[in-house]
């Protein structure tokens, strides 16, 4: 009876200590939500160089702004990196989540771009310029608008602005919103659109080719940094910061300064 017991024992301990390493290992493992161009090609450059530190990053890819942010508030991701930090901060005021920014990384600049129209002097009266539907995106872009003189905003809006603040609008542009990811799509229909850099990329479209660029003169900047996203708490993870290290590392400088001709400004 007695040496039924230590065998039991035993292997109550024996189970205990793998499970143990288990939990060390998964450790080493983390989880990362991405919108495709430019962010899962970034890190897809800093997954390599995790590996050589021991760790294994899993990234998945998402096309929508609302999921990964979730889905760091449920647990079901460890961090995401898709989003520029005053969408994040506007996220978390309107769903009540808990994400923090642990490291900027890049700035995409806002390009207004050619649909039926090619240039600015021929956009005509009452040609329709489309923009993101989101929050803060509606507000850039509506920003960018008033940046080349087409419209002007109510002083004072900021990144609150939507169409309902423009003040003046001469030649009367129908400002369509839409989703972001929709907007490349619609170049054909509209006479030109305002596009986040991330879809522009998707959709093969160059920022050197843009009608118009977002001033990247500090402001915009600081305001739409992208940023590696967590929940509260786990900003000091040991995988996160290993992350972090390899994100701001000269090798994804150099992959970001090579692959995307301007798109995308590194911010480390």
């Amino acid at each position: 009876m007695k040496k039924r017991i230590a065998v039991l024992l035993l292997a109550v301990c024996l189970l205990l200590a793998l499970t143990a390493c288990g939990k060390k290992a998964d450790t080493k493992t983390i989880t990362v939500g991405a919108t495709p161009a430019p962010h899962c090609e970034i890190l897809e450059v800093a997954k390599e160089l995790m590996a050589k530190e021991g760790y294994t990053l899993v990234i998945k890819e998402f096309n929508d702004y609302v999921i990964p942010n979730d889905s760091v508030e449920e647990g079901e991701l460890d961090a995401n990196y898709f989003q520029h930090i005053t969408y994040m901060n506007n996220f978390n005021e309107e769903h009540g989540t808990h994400l923090v920014s642990v490291a900027g990384i890049h700035y995409e600049p806002f390009g207004l771009y050619a649909g039926k129209c090619a240039s600015l002097d021929e956009l005509a009266d009452g040609a329709q310029i489309a923009v993101p539907n989101d929050g803060t995106n509606e507000a850039r872009a509506l920003l960018l608008l008033q940046q080349e003189g087409l419209i002007k905003l109510k002083d004072g809006v900021g990144l609150s602005a939507t169409k309902y603040d423009i003040v003046e609008n001469p030649h009367n542009y129908d400002i369509v919103e839409m989703e972001a990811q929709q907007l490349p799509r619609t170049l054909v229909d509209v006479d030109m659109a305002v596009i986040n850099g991330n879809y522009a990329i998707d959709a093969g479209l160059k920022v050197s080719d843009a009608v118009a660029v977002e001033a990247a003169d500090g402001a915009a900047a600081e305001a739409y940094v992208n940023v590696l996203a967590v929940k509260a708490g786990n900003e000091n993870n040991e995988a996160i910061q290993a992350l972090v290290k390899a994100l701001q590392s000269e090798e994804v400088r150099s992959f970001i300064e090579t692959t995307y001709d301007g798109a995308v400004v590194p911010l480390f």
